[in-house]
């Protein structure tokens, strides 16, 4: 008789024949309710019995294990004519299976978050701006991991699942996934300010002076991060916080017009009181701009002359308080910034574990205002951080457009001169170009909500089927990624001679298809969110249309206007695979590549039409996908050349990091994908060191990108610093500044790196993927 079972994990139990009947009690019911009926408790019994039968024949001598026993039981229901039990017996099977291995799956991830140093474990270097060494850094991942695998076997679809898991597909921050958050948001600062806002401790009047707009711009972006599981960006900071500039210019003039009254006719005035509330009415209602012009300067010296009948003296007041304002408000705008981009590399979100994901893009506000914001922004930027560091956040974007700051006679040429400075120092800022076709048709001259934004990852969203076409008040819902050199291998010269086209599309199609479904079903989960579920994101109307919904309301009718998004990368090795050649290598390569992007673009446009939803297909940005996908093809199809010979795939669309090009033949291969990926795309150039030495050949790479068609772009440079001598520059081994070598007294040099998007840091925080892409690198003259 079986009195013993052997356990998966080895383990000895007891034999208990009532848990095959119940396992058959509940095939049995799935069964007989589809069909109406009932299922009958003693009839499982006696199929159980036959199994116990069955076993006590086979295992004489042997312990069964749990599946030898399942695997019996499989047979005895189809022998005793009970198929279709069988087929849910076998589903249930396949679901405990499931769940079983989710659960083996999460406690090795938890025990390397709980042992392992950073240094040795890829899961705790998934994002290089999380230090997985610290307490909450550890906690936050302790809270990805259990989310990962509870939404994998209890929330998704098990094809979703499956699919994310074989590396058919990536589901990108599927942690967040049961909980509904959207990925990111584009934030109007102009309409948050106006009246003030909550951020769920009390109420933030509207700010008057631009050290307070700076400090609330930083304080809206931490906020919106905590409802959110991606990045923030401000999408026109130039203008969101001109009037604070206005407003600080204003309170200084009327302050230094004051005091000369007071120092200079102290006898004559017994109180300012009535002259100070008198003045600050005129200020407000003809102060427009702090650029008056002499017709202006007219109207204010009469109104001083009001005050003290004295018109010569009224002129050198009014003169004296403007100038002195207006270096006053410089100098005050220049700590704003400063404070502003300190705050952001120091202030914490999603408790505590890592600074907000952040992009600032500016550079069109012509006005004087607008033009100081620009300004002060870069130049604090330059100077970095307290002890000279790299700022790594925000993202500064520099929006170039023709007739306003490319060319010398434009208003703004001095900041894009400017830009390229502090970029080739810093890194940032990377450089949008709203004179793209697919960014300027949307371009509207004074409106710069129309102005094409993009996040630092690259996201862009500015298209909308269900709405007004803005950058404000939308981002991406969520996006999930196809991984394209797996299907190449599967119908390419690799596995079958030559590339089978047919095959490859009709897989293609599927596994569009299969991601579709996949966004659809997080759309549900977080269209049945309510506006309480996002206190600051929905509560304090940042989304567009949010506003409009009371607390209980559910968010599905406004969420709309964000975008759906699939993703692709390696598009490099998906040609490889396919032909034998990449499209930085031949022209046919190239052809067949924008063949492929295009065939998924317009799959997501019908996809658009078809659902009245803002389907779009964005250039992935690689980051805690970059070694995922190679592994698991590794493991699956060997060493190819070319294909999964190196520990990454190469970034969506992009030149294969390792292969030497000229920066203009890169720009112009890239550049058409650009507009086909209209959910989002850069394209990187790489350049040997320090470029601050050679600004006409740097600005001449930005131009080049404007020429092309690029719609974002960036250039990628060494940025090392001594910590202890504080040199920023090149550095070999030796400190060119102090002679101190690497490493001398375990002091390391400080190697800013960037991989993608907002992945911008240290190498030592990179995973082991990146870090094989930051080696492999080859710089295009």
């Amino acid at each position: 008789m079986i009195t013993k079972v052997q356990k998966r994990d080895g383990r000895i139990i007891t034999f208990n024949k009532e848990k095959i009947t119940r396992a058959i009690f509940l095939a049995a019911s799935e069964v007989a309710e589809k069909e109406g009926k009932k299922a009958d408790y003693n009839l499982s019994d006696e199929i159980s019995d036959k199994v116990v039968s069955y076993l006590n024949k086979k295992y004489i001598d042997k312990i069964p294990s749990v599946e030898d026993v399942q695997d019996a039981v499989v047979k005895v229901l189809i022998e005793d004519g009970h198929a279709k039990t069988s087929e849910a017996y076998i589903l249930y099977r396949a679901e405990r299976s499931r769940i079983r291995n989710s659960k083996t799956r999460l406690m090795k991830s938890i025990e390397k978050i709980t042992f392992a140093d950073a240094d040795k474990a890829d899961i705790k270097r998934e994002n290089a701006n999380i230090d997985g060494n610290t307490a909450m850094g550890t906690m936050l991942q302790y809270g990805s991991a259990v989310s990962k695998e509870f939404c994998k076997t209890f929330v998704i679809k098990p094809e979703h699942a499956i699919a994310h898991d074989n590396a058919d597909i990536h589901i990108h921050d599927m942690d967040f996934l049961n909980m509904g958050t959207l990925t990111c948001c584009q934030i109007d600062p102009i309409k948050l300010f106006k009246q003030g806002f909550s951020t769920g401790h009390g109420h933030l009047r509207e700010p008057q002076d631009i050290m307070s707009y700076a400090a609330l711009a930083a304080i809206a972006i931490q906020s919106n991060q905590n409802d959110q599981h991606g990045g923030q960006s401000i999408p026109f900071f130039d203008y969101g916080l001109a009037q604070g500039v206005l407003k600080t210019y204003r309170k200084l003039y009327k302050e230094h017009v004051l005091n000369s009254i007071e120092l200079n006719y102290y006898d004559r005035f017994d109180t300012l009181d009535e002259i100070q509330e008198s003045l600050s009415e005129f200020i407000a209602n003809n102060m427009k701009t702090i650029d008056i012009c002499e017709d202006m300067d007219k109207i204010f010296i009469d109104k001083i002359n009001e005050i003290l009948n004295d018109y010569k003296a009224s002129e050198k007041i009014h003169n004296f308080a403007k100038n002195k304002a207006l270096k006053d408000t410089d100098r005050r705008t220049y700590q704003a910034m400063e404070g502003f981009v300190h705050n952001l590399n120091t202030m914490h979100s999603r408790a505590g574990a890592q600074v907000p994901f952040s992009s600032i893009n500016f550079g069109t506000d012509t006005s004087k205002e607008g033009r100081l914001v620009s300004k002060n922004l870069l130049l604090s930027f330059e100077r970095g951080l307290g002890n000279g560091e790299t700022p790594i956040f925000p993202i500064l974007i520099f929006k170039v457009k023709e007739g306003i700051n490319l060319n010398e006679n434009d208003p703004n040429y001095d900041l894009f001169k400017l830009s390229c400075r502090v970029s080739s120092k810093r890194l940032f800022p990377n450089f949008s170009f709203l004179d793209a076709p697919f960014n300027f048709k949307y371009y509207k001259e004074n409106k710069p909500d129309t102005e094409v934004a993009y996040m630092g990852c690259r996201t862009r969203v500015i298209g909308n089927v269900c709405g007004e076409e803005v950058v404000t008040g939308r981002g991406n819902l969520s996006f999930t990624t196809i991984n394209l050199p797996r299907l190449g291998i599967k119908h390419g010269m690799v596995s079958k001679g030559k590339a089978d086209m047919k095959e490859f599309y009709k897989e293609l199609d599927e596994k569009i298809n299969l991601v579709i479904d996949q966004l659809m079903e997080r759309f549900d989960i977080q269209g049945s969110k309510k506006i309480k579920n996002f206190p600051f994101l929905m509560g304090q109307g940042v989304w567009m249309d949010s506003d409009k919904l009371s607390h209980d309301d559910e968010i599905r009718k406004v969420i709309k206007h964000g975008t759906l998004t699939v993703g692709f990368i390696g598009l490099a090795e998906c040609l490889k695979a396919l032909i034998g050649k990449h499209h930085g290598e031949c022209e046919e390569a190239q052809k067949l590549g924008l063949e492929i992007i295009t065939r998924m673009r317009k799959r997501l446009d019908d996809t658009s039409k078809e659902y009245n939803l803002n389907f779009s297909l964005i250039a992935t940005p690689a980051e805690g996908l970059s070694g995922r996908f190679t592994k698991v093809d590794k493991s699956i199809y060997g060493s190819i050349e070319g294909v999964t010979d190196k520990e990454y795939y190469t970034n969506s669309f992009h030149i294969p990091v390792d292969y030497k090009i000229s920066a203009y033949d890169k720009i112009n291969i890239e550049s058409p994908y650009h507009e086909l990926t209209n959910a989002g795309h850069i394209t990187y150039i790489e350049l040997e060191g320090n470029p601050s030495d050679n600004l006409e050949a740097f600005e001449a790479i930005v131009r080049a990108m404007k020429e092309a068609g690029i719609g974002y772009g960036s250039i990628n440079h060494p940025v090392d610093r001594d910590p202890v001598c504080g040199y920023n520059g090149v550095i070999d081994d030796v400190c060119p500044v102090c002679g101190r070598k690497d490493g001398e007294d375990g002091i390391y040099f400080e190697r800013i790196r960037r991989i993608t998007g907002y992945l911008v840091g240290t190498v030592d925080r990179f995973n082991n993927a990146k870090r094989a892409e930051v080696r492999d690198r080859v710089k295009h003259i």
